[in-house]
């Protein structure tokens, strides 16, 4: 064996061809078996392969990688009569010289994945265009779990031994990015309809259109945690959204009037229940015929300019929604369809009256979707929604955005778009759009951060400023069950702002006949809505929303009661807990962490966590582990979809109205601590070692929370919005058992100056064994930042709080602690 560098390979170039394989910038261009192979490092620890059959030519700008090779990585290659291998110092990539089989290894030869046999090139025919059917076979350990793929309704946290084509859906969104518990990800980059496949033979990336194999390889740090930064270095950093976003969110389908949508934010206030974000949703427009005209023309909004002044007086914020379709009576519809860009595909809404349910097809819309692979459509687009910019709106909800596609026909997927056929490009629909609006907001103002909600995402979406839902889903049990291994999956693809409807979509099984907003009135629904609530205070968002019913608080009773007071006990710990949040999400934009996080990527040592898809950690932290069945109530099985909802035909057997259930009555749960580490309660501070299953007590109240030791936690005041009060006299909770640090982020809480260095770190540090804090001399400035405050110790130690609490005086320098 021979091994040469590649400041020399040049002048070995010739002879290398002549054996078949020759150097190419940070890497090796082999020809195998009638195929192909090219092996280039992007970095020391991100490698693309790309494969094509030989004799052809293989060019592709990606959408998704954004980022390009290094040019200093310090690659070396050797070869023998097997194999060629291409080494950095994170991992060597090795090419069988005889099939073409491609494998990887980590630091020290760890064997870390190893292509099947059998990649595949059948030819086939895009719209008139040659091109193949793609696969790529990989052997995985018999015992290894993997992770990503997207939001899927599986139920489980490991997705071996599942199937699914991967595209973007309402309710489920498949992106072709797995994650390893061995610590890699592998990017399929390619954007047709992509089915996966995991059987005890092999995993496979099957893709119906593709010039050639097209993939990435990622290794960081041998974590979880490290291979989510390698997606990010490929694909893009997570753009920080404003601190008013994290707090509390309500919305439901629809407010009616500007009326009702103001009402709903005074009411809040009225009651002083802390809110940051309203929602308006569809139909503001009117009509179908002027789906989605991006202008306020139902007579119940008339004075949209005032609706927005109003809700900005009480310190509140609202996003809108907003569509990848137009109905033919709007301007949008005409410019676009002269020009060629709107898909003649059936989309929602099919009728073109909304008032008549089932739908009146012999009335049909004409709604297209607009070809957002065009960056024409896309300045076209984003021309007119700049009208409702303008009256200060805070933000975008762009919904269907996969977009919604029923009956697919042959057509509908040779249709050419702005980037090749629909069928080519047809699982980046989601950003091209959302990219398109941020690129356009970005371009128009750095005053104010971006921020879309959306239902659909990609392979690399993160870095358009969006946060993720899970769809319209059902409201049940099993419902909830499944959000949190789908949502941990999909933040696992390298988007990290991911968010349900709390509470379910569509709850109409829960309706009372005769009653006013009947499911509030159920307890069936009543229960299911507080655990669902109960478990978004740890997503990136916390959003109440939904069809069926009115969602406000007041509508589920009133203070005093027990749901009532549940909704608001957790409304406010979402707000005490805004400076540990707002500082995790400077963790994932700075450092490329994530917010939610499974237990394995803490403590992958511990098998119990591999598929533990109930649980799960905000920042590193706080463990939630929410109630996830019901306790007082029976559990209601429903059988309606993201379409058959609609129809409101199904009605539950559902408790009487009148039926008394004692909600504050004495139940349990079960909560797992995976070995490594022991928990303190963060209510009672009890601690638990870990390691072990245990049953802990519970009311509708109980929001099983706990906090790993070494942890330093801030909280905030208790405030009715996220600005409200400045952080000049914060709680600093600190939970003895093992040294740890902690990060408070602050900035100007909104606008791009962070991008500018404009923030300042206070890094806080506990040394176990001395009982020292450390509080570090404040990093950066900004313009308003607090010079001096008060940080209120408290220290958690072997289950008990320490009574006494030390007030530290800071003004920036270093000050220690001991306690």
């Amino acid at each position: 064996m021979r091994s040469i560098s590649f400041l020399s390979s040049i002048l070995l170039s010739v002879s290398l061809s002549a054996q078949s394989f020759t150097p190419i910038h940070n890497g090796v261009r082999a020809l195998v078996d009638g195929k192909t192979i090219e092996v280039s490092f992007y970095n020391p620890g991100a490698v693309r392969v790309v494969k094509y059959p030989s004799g052809n030519r293989f060019e592709k700008k990606s959408l998704s990688v954004i980022a390009s090779p290094e040019d200093d990585v310090d690659t070396r290659m050797s070869h023998n009569g097997s194999r060629i291998s291409v080494s950095s110092r994170d991992i060597t990539v090795d090419i069988n010289r005889k099939n073409g089989v491609v494998s990887f290894r980590g630091p020290k030869g760890k064997k870390l994945l190893t292509e099947g046999n059998y990649t595949s090139f059948m030819p086939v025919d895009d719209a008139g265009v040659p091109s193949y059917r793609v696969r790529q076979p990989f052997l995985l350990d018999k015992d290894e779990a993997v992770y990503g793929l997207g939001n899927l309704e599986k139920g489980s946290l490991s997705m071996r031994g599942h199937q699914h084509n991967l595209i973007p859906g309402n309710i489920e969104d498949g992106i072709p990015v797995m994650q390893s518990v061995k610590g890699y990800s592998i990017i399929w980059d390619n954007y047709s309809p992509t089915y996966f496949s995991d059987t005890d033979t092999e995993t496979v990336f099957e893709s119906e259109i593709g010039d050639g194999v097209d993939y990435y390889f990622l290794y960081g740090d041998g974590s979880i945690d490290g291979a989510v930064r390698q997606i990010r270095n490929l694909t893009g950093d997570v753009p920080m959204f404003p601190l008013w976003t994290y707090g509390f969110w309500q919305s439901r389908e629809r407010y009616k009037s500007q009326d009702e949508i103001t009402g709903v934010v005074k009411r809040y206030r009225e009651l002083g229940v802390p809110l940051d974000g309203i929602i308006q949703d569809w139909q503001y427009w009117g009509s179908n015929y002027l789906w989605n005209a991006m202008e306020f023309l139902t007579p119940g909004f008339s004075n949209p300019q005032a609706m927005m002044d109003t809700i900005h007086a009480a310190n509140a914020h609202a996003i809108i929604s907003i569509w990848s379709s137009f109905g033919p009576q709007t301007k949008q519809y005409k410019e676009l369809g002269e020009k060629g860009l709107l898909f003649d595909i059936t989309t929602w809404p099919m009728s073109g009256i909304a008032e008549i349910w089932p739908s009146r097809m012999d009335y049909p819309s004409g709604v297209k979707v607009y070809d957002a692979y065009s960056e024409e459509a896309r300045d076209i687009y984003w021309k007119y929604l700049k009208g409702i910019y303008d009256i200060g709106m805070d933000g975008w909800w762009m919904d269907s955005t996969e977009p919604d596609h029923y009956g697919v026909k042959e057509e509908d997927m040779t249709r050419m778009t702005g980037l090749g056929s629909f069928r080519r490009v047809r699982g980046a629909y989601p950003l091209m759009t959302v990219g398109g609006v941020y690129d356009h907001q970005r371009a128009t103002s750095d005053k104010q951060r971006v921020f879309i909600l959306t239902r659909s995402g990609w392979t690399g979406q993160q870095r358009y400023g969006c946060n993720v839902w899970t769809g319209d889903v059902a409201s049940t049990w099993q419902m909830l069950r499944n959000q949190i291994p789908a949502m941990l999956n999909f933040s696992m693809t390298g988007n990290p702002n991911v968010n349900s409807d709390l509470g379910g979509f569509f709850c109409s099984a829960y309706d009372i006949a005769g009653v006013d907003n009947g499911p509030a009135k159920n307890p069936q629904f009543k229960e299911l809505y507080v655990r669902w609530l109960q478990m978004g205070t740890f997503l990136p968002m916390m959003r109440s929303h939904g069809a069926d019913v009115r969602r406000e608080i007041y509508e589920f009773g009133s203070k005093g009661e027990p749901v009532y007071d549940a909704i608001e006990e957790a409304i406010r710990l979402r707000y005490a807990l805004l400076p540990y949040i707002y500082s995790t999400s400077w963790n994932v934009t700075s450092r490329g962490e994530s917010m939610i996080r499974p237990l394995v990527a803490d403590f992958p040592h511990d098998k119990d966590t591999w598929n533990r898809g109930d649980q799960f950690l905000l920042g590193k932290a706080l463990m939630a582990a929410p109630v996830l069945e019901a306790q007082y109530t029976p559990e209601h099985i429903s059988s309606i979809d993201e379409n058959s909802g609609w129809d409101r035909a199904e009605k539950a057997s559902v408790m009487s109205v009148e039926n008394d259930v004692d909600f504050m009555s004495a139940s349990t749960a079960e909560v797992f601590f995976p070995k490594g580490a022991d928990w303190y309660n963060f209510f009672t501070g009890k601690k638990y070692s870990g390691g072990a299953t245990l049953t802990v007590d519970t009311d509708i109240k109980t929001i099983p929370l706990y906090v790993r030791e070494g942890s330093i936690i801030p909280l905030g005041p208790d405030v009715q919005y996220a600005t409200e009060k400045p952080w000049d006299n914060l709680e600093v909770r600190v939970y003895a058992g093992d040294d740890g640090e902690f990060t408070l982020y602050e900035d100007e809480f909104d606008n791009y100056n962070y991008e500018k260095g404009m923030y300042s770190l206070i890094k806080f540090h506990w040394d176990d064994s001395l009982h020292k804090l450390t509080i570090s001399e404040r990093e950066g400035e900004y313009p308003g930042m607090i010079h001096k405050r008060n940080f209120r110790i408290r220290l958690f130690d072997n289950g008990t709080e320490v009574p006494e609490e030390k007030v530290v005086t800071y003004d920036g320098k270093t000050s220690v602690i001991r306690l």
